[in-house]
């Protein structure tokens, strides 16, 4: 017996859970959505600790409802148009006829897999368009696919999220209209009318806002206050005026405020990244907990063999057919086919639908929801803990993480040649192309222009790097790129080369800007003049023979900048330990006497003593970047950090 749990205490339990979950998962490097689901169902239907229905009351859906309205805008706004026109031919195709595809396939094997009818199998079938980033990203973190398909897989989950939704959301209007209209043409003429209603308050609501924004017309520290409410009004007013059009209205609104180009627009992705977390998690807590375990007893051996055709069937042959006619690789079509998990978004808009479509009198609605849940836990679990064998064995799954370095040098050069040499993804960039020159010479991959422009977002292949060395010769433009990028690849894997004023009282930054430093504190300065010296770059594979003790004591001198290991590079502060064991690689700068391998020191790789790198005119750096442009491929965008 349990002592009775208020509404606040109920709300507060599902908060605490949900975040602890989502925390847990990332410290377990573990899908968010299985700790979640797990959490759920150990405090409602296992342990009875978490009763919705009784302890929140008829707050219940509406709460969830709104909660599902602002995930919706925030699928929205992740859909960048222009994004979308420069993607590949092959993620084009993934999200226009691969969609249509997906939700054709899945509603047949609904309704004569599952034997749902066709009212469910069509709402149903939309939503299982969706493969959200929050799922999708951190299991492209852990498998460390090639460039390629991890650029389809993520493009994908971006685009098809709301697509999804958005189909869900227009079946069941087309279901709602059907049952409630006397005559075909009523029907039609309700279906037409509710997409109407829903597209102008959509769209009329995010060209507002945007004008608004634009305009001046909202301070700053009131604009996602607005938005939040905004989201709220436009769902609640379009729903008023047509039943059910509110989701589709805050999707469009979503989708017309991420082309707006305003300048503000990072405060609000950061507002929308904040709720989610929590709406997310508050969401799938609040179903979970309120989902009755015998509803999965009752589905009969359908329910499996569903799952099974959906993995095996459904999902490939929409690939497939999407794909027939483009360039891409067999190996990177059949990864892509056998990659779908479903998540958050599919399980909160199937639980809020499947409670409709039975108030609606759809006989089965409420079989929606314990086959998401089947249809999320396997697919969560298979992919998984699967994806990153099935990338292994076809030859699709880099080794270690990697590091992108910001500004072309002596020291930077060095850097990026030794990693490359030793295996590890490096990209080296800068905005003068010149002096990328040696660099693309040396085989070390490389991006000309600023690393926080709009074509770098699009271009540049983030997903493949997990560290950050900001060592340009421009000490404001480092402390501005480490501050901007440290929420995408956190704050531990920023690092930024001493600026040259910092002991200076009037030149000290605040903790909050820039990254950490590393190697001694040595400015670039400092750098560049032990490079002129004859200091290289080394990277040294230690033994159970040749261990970290001996190296030190072979180099005494050493500066030793990162260990590299299993879980890829590890950049060392002024204060850090190295924990090199066997298996273990160290990259330093070594002197130039320092020793030359021997007495069981291996090198992998070296690099140093070049010289100046080149300049080049503006003409000729304008002319080079156009030729760049040409032939690019866009890379995934800006991979989801949440679990």
């Amino acid at each position: 017996m349990h002592a009775e749990i208020t509404a606040i205490g109920a709300i507060a339990l599902v908060g605490l859970a949900g975040v602890g979950a989502q925390w847990l998962a990332w410290r377990l490097q573990l899908p968010a959505i299985v700790l979640m689901l797990a959490a759920g169902l150990a405090l409602g239907p296992g342990f009875g600790i978490l009763r919705p229905e009784e302890q929140i009351g008829e707050l219940t859906e509406p709460l969830i409802a709104l909660a599902v309205a602002i995930i919706l805008f925030e699928g929205g706004l992740t859909l960048n148009l222009r994004g979308l026109r420069d993607a590949a031919s092959g993620v084009r195709r993934l999200i226009i006829p691969g969609a249509l595809l997906g939700w054709g396939f899945s509603v047949l094997a609904l309704h004569y897999v599952a034997g749902l009818s066709w009212e469910s199998a069509s709402v149903f079938g939309g939503l299982m368009i969706v493969t959200g980033p929050t799922v999708i990203a951190p299991l492209l973190r852990q498998a460390r696919l090639e460039r390629r398909p991890a650029a389809l897989l993520q493009w994908e989950a971006i685009a098809n999220d709301p697509l999804g939704a958005l189909a869900a959301v227009l079946a069941f209007e087309i279901v709602l209209v059907l049952r409630a209209a006397e005559s075909a043409g009523d029907a039609m003429l309700d279906l037409v009318l509710g997409i109407v209603v829903a597209a102008i308050a959509g769209f009329l609501a995010g060209r507002g806002l945007a004008l608004a924004f634009r305009n001046a017309r909202v301070p700053e520290y009131m604009k996602v206050p607005v938005i939040f409410v905004a989201v709220i009004g436009v769902f609640a007013g379009a729903d008023a005026l047509l039943h059910e059009s509110g989701l589709l209205a805050v999707t469009i609104m979503g989708l017309v405020l991420a082309n707006s180009r305003l300048a503000s627009l990072a405060e609000v992705r950061r507002f929308k990244e904040h709720a989610s977390v929590l709406l997310v998690s508050g969401v799938f807590l609040l179903l979970a907990a309120d989902f009755d375990i015998a509803e999965l007893g009752a589905l009969d051996w359908r329910a499996p063999v569903f799952i099974a055709v959906v993995i095996l069937l459904v999902r490939p042959a929409a690939v497939f057919l999407s794909l027939i006619g483009t360039d891409i690789p067999r190996a990177d079509r059949l990864l892509v086919a056998l990659t779908a998990p479903r998540g958050v978004v599919l399980l909160a808009v199937a639980g809020l639908f499947g409670q409709r479509l039975a108030a609606a009198g759809v006989p089965d609605g409420a079989e929606i929801v314990p086959l998401a849940f089947l249809l999320v836990a396997a697919t969560v679990v298979i992919h998984g803990f699967g994806l990153k064998p099935l990338a292994r064995a076809l030859g699709l799954s880099r080794a270690v993480p990697g590091l992108m370095i910001l500004g072309a040098n002596r020291f930077t050069l060095a850097l990026a040649e030794a990693l490359t040499k030793a295996e590890v993804p490096v990209i080296l960039t800068d905005t003068n192309h010149y002096r990328l020159s040696p660099a693309r010479q040396a085989g070390v991959e490389t991006w000309s222009g600023d690393i926080l422009s709009e074509a770098a977002d699009h271009r540049v292949e983030l997903i493949r790097y997990n560290t950050l060395l900001a060592a340009s010769d421009n000490d404001a433009h480092n402390t501005l790129v480490a501050t901007d990028l440290a929420p995408e690849f956190g704050r531990e894997n920023v690092w930024q080369l001493r600026r040259s004023k910092e002991d200076s009282p009037r030149h000290a930054l605040p903790a909050t800007l820039g990254g950490q430093t590393p190697l001694g504190e040595k400015s670039l300065g400092e750098l560049e003049q032990m490079m002129g010296e004859g200091w290289r770059v080394r990277v040294t594979r230690l033994t159970e023979e040749f261990t970290y003790d001996e190296w030190r004591e072979r180099h005494p001198e050493g500066l030793l900048f990162a260990v590299i290991g299993p879980a890829g590079l590890q950049i060392l502060g002024p204060e850090d330990e190295a924990k090199a064991g066997a298996d273990t690689r160290v990259v330093a700068l070594v002197p130039p006497d320092a020793a030359p391998a021997g007495g069981g020191e291996e090198d992998e790789a070296e690099a140093g003593e070049r010289e100046p790198l080149p300049e080049g005119s503006a003409a000729e750096e304008q002319a080079a970047e156009d030729e760049a442009d040409a032939s690019e491929e866009p890379a995934p965008p800006k991979p989801d950090r949440r679990g």
